[in-house]
């Protein structure tokens, strides 16, 4: 028998079950053509939807591609896009969605400040004093901060990938905001799970979205709060509210707000978790402020999902090195370094705001959101455009990585320009408006 002749199932899921089997067992290999639709319904009796739901599932999974009238494939697994710097490019990447080193604080005023006794196996994995500014940080922030439990992770996307496996099986649904945050991509299809997507607008994760992603059974709701990457969009106090009530039906879908940018943003912190929800995690890291090798972040959680959590984390294992906690509570204590972070994100918000009005005034029309980078509608295919970029020296991010679903995201641009110089900043805002005059004329 043929490997996609052994393809079975009467649910979606189970036939979508069949085919990952074939896949992890070497039956079916990367390029192998999957029967078509209406061949796989009438082999298997079940209706024409139930098959078209299932390659969305292997799709969404990233172990399929339709291919229009070249049929379904099985795909190779290859690399997917990442955060940071492209490697080995001599183009001027205006891409990477990195703080500026500039702006990042000098160390080495508190690396003095950290000499103490060594800490041994077996030890409390949380430094007291982190720990009680932790505390008073997401205090004013949660429905009951006498409830909130904190750990302590190497990073937000350490925080992601625990906080999930603690909760979820493969192939439990995700919901994820669509256009999305790499990692969070990343950290989803790498675990396993099968993502969900929930539109953002101008306000933040939409209503409908979130509603429909509940009513397909997803288990987990990843949601940025502020400084949404890639859009820049921040949740406003009418769509949080939305939110809450939303997610009122459904208190034990763990809700994990991935707020990022808490030390850098402008914007006021709206939370979507009401006081009855059983299962919530905020995520704050200090990556973007402190520097990205600064890896840690705060989690402050309900009880059970701290507990659980903590099981992650064992000590003299995967702890997060008390070194690095207590260098965070000098840096974070420090009157100045706390104004230069400040100063940081108004420096941020200022070169965002003033390249959106170059780029406007070249014929491209922008607006600046909050974070580190723009999100720019250039109203053509945006890869056509990155290609015209690089050939006048700029390596820039086509919207389509950041994409679950939402194809009007292929027109967008992400840009990080807060190094450039007005020079710099002027030179591209013009090559990005030739580069989509002449996308549009081919």
């Amino acid at each position: 028998m043929r490997a996609d002749e052994a393809i079975t199932g009467a649910s979606a899921a189970e036939i979508a079950d069949s085919v990952r089997d074939l896949v992890d067992s070497g039956r079916l290999s990367p390029g192998d053509l999957l029967p078509s639709v209406r061949a796989l319904a009438d082999r298997l009796g079940v209706n024409r939807n139930t098959v078209v739901a299932a390659y969305r599932l292997l799709g969404q999974a990233g172990l399929v591609v339709t291919l229009g009238r070249g049929g379904t494939r099985v795909t190779a697994p290859g690399p997917m896009p990442a955060e940071g710097y492209a490697q080995n490019s001599v183009l001027r990447d205006v891409g990477d969605g990195n703080p500026d080193p500039a702006l990042i604080p000098d160390l080495s005023r508190a690396l003095a400040s950290l000499a103490g006794r060594p800490v041994l196996y077996g030890e409390p994995v949380i430094d007291p004093d982190l720990e009680r500014w932790a505390h008073d940080w997401v205090a004013p922030d949660v429905a009951d901060p006498r409830a909130a439990r904190i750990t302590v992770t190497g990073g937000a996307v350490d925080a992601m990938e625990r906080l999930l496996a603690q909760a979820l099986t493969r192939d439990d649904a995700v919901a994820l905001e669509d256009p999305c945050f790499l990692s969070s991509i990343r950290t989803v299809r790498l675990g396993g799970y099968r993502p969900v997507a929930v539109p953002v607008d101008a306000e933040g994760m939409t209503v409908a979205g979130l509603r429909a992603a509940l009513e397909e059974g997803v288990r987990a709701v990843i949601c940025t709060p502020r400084a949404q990457n890639p859009t820049g969009v921040s949740l406003t106090a009418r769509r949080a509210q939305q939110l809450r009530d939303v997610l009122d039906g459904h208190p034990h879908v763990l809700v994990i707000i991935d707020d990022h940018s808490a030390m850098l943003t402008r914007q006021p912190y709206h939370s979507i978790v009401g006081p009855s929800h059983r299962r919530w995690a905020l995520v704050r890291s200090v990556s973007k402020s402190l520097g990205p090798d600064m890896c840690l972040a705060i989690t402050a959680s309900d009880p059970d999902t701290a507990d659980r959590l903590a099981m992650r984390l064992s000590p003299g294992s995967t702890w997060v090195s008390h070194l690095l906690q207590r260098l965070t509570v000098a840096l974070v204590t420090d009157p100045d370094v706390l104004a230069g972070i400040d100063g940081a994100g108004e420096h941020y918000l200022a070169r965002n705001r003033a390249f959106a009005e170059r780029l406007t005034a070249h014929g491209v029309a922008c607006a600046a959101g909050d974070g580190l980078s723009l999100w720019v509608d250039v109203g053509v295919p945006a890869r056509a455009v990155t290609e015209q970029l690089m050939r006048r020296g700029w390596l820039a991010r086509p919207g389509d990585e950041f994409v679950l679903a939402d194809q009007s995201a292929a027109h967008r641009l992400r840009l990080t320009v807060h190094t450039l110089s007005d020079a710099e900043a002027e030179s591209l805002a013009a090559d990005i408006a030739a580069a989509v005059r002449a996308t549009a004329t081919r």
